[in-house]
């Protein structure tokens, strides 16, 4: 078998990074897919940095098992904190996922843009280092995004609870005058159209078209994009009691395998 009929591996801190994982099946649609949703652990954003950096290297090892040609870090937190570490210590490339601060930082007319992320991507060095090339410029205004994850976990974002905290959340972006609001985590994307509906007129930017761009070309740098005209075969692994979910974001398409599995 050829390196280029092995699959992609994708992992994330539970189901936010099938957000990353969709536009990946839509850019590459001949490719195979491995995606573990490490659901038993979220979300990461809470996390200290050791076990970050453990949990992404379990990831790692499960996908390698798996004889993966390349894996995406469809996750924020796990990207910012211990993507270093996981090139360091293997050799197959990795996609990581980083908040989009330079596009919102080029488009932002009012020059001032938000970031909704988690605390552990707020507070590491690498979100440190990219916001600071754009702060001279721009007026950024910072939010920690509490209880998000866990109510996209669990299928519970219609609640009326969270709508509420939600809006509390969000409202400072309004009083700061922002036109484009950064998502910093993939599971905020599930949000997208509650944001829309708060923050009205405001631009939301999330990184799951760039990421897929970014993939495809060291797919064909490594010479090892799939281009055979292969059927697209998806396999989700989750630890936790969330399958339903997960069918509901992928609406049961046939070519998405979703299973429990406790890794």
């Amino acid at each position: 078998m050829s390196i280029k009929d092995f699959p992609i591996g994708v992992f994330d801190s539970g189901v936010g990074g099938t957000s990353i994982l969709k536009e990946l099946m839509k850019a590459l649609p001949h490719e195979r897919f491995i995606y573990l949703a490490d659901s038993k652990n979220a979300p990461y954003g809470t996390k200290p940095v050791d076990e970050i950096i453990k949990l992404s290297q379990k990831n790692t090892t499960h996908l390698i098992s798996k004889k993966v040609k390349l894996i995406v870090v469809a996750c924020n937190t796990a990207t910012t904190n211990a993507i270093s570490i996981l090139r360091e210590s293997h050799q197959l490339p990795f996609i990581g996922i980083e908040p989009a601060i330079k596009p919102a930082a080029l488009q932002t007319k009012s020059k001032s843009i938000g970031i909704l992320a988690t605390k552990g991507t707020l507070s590491s060095a690498l979100f440190e280092k990219a916001s600071e090339l754009f702060k001279k410029d721009i007026n950024i205004t910072e939010v920690e995004g509490k209880g998000i994850v866990e109510a996209v976990e669990n299928g519970e974002t219609e609640n009326k609870d969270f709508q509420k905290n939600l809006k509390k959340q969000v409202d400072i972006f309004k009083d700061n005058a922002i036109d484009c609001l950064v998502l910093g985590c993939t599971h905020y994307p599930y949000i997208k159209k509650d944001l829309k509906i708060l923050l009205p007129g405001i631009k939301i930017i999330d990184s799951g078209y760039a990421v897929a761009k970014q993939t495809k070309r060291i797919l064909i740098d490594n010479k090892i994009l799939q281009d055979e005209p292969k059927k697209q075969i998806v396999d989700i692994y989750t630890n936790a009691n969330n399958l339903k979910v997960i069918d509901q974001i992928f609406k049961n398409q046939t070519k998405v395998n979703c299973q429990f599995l406790d890794f």
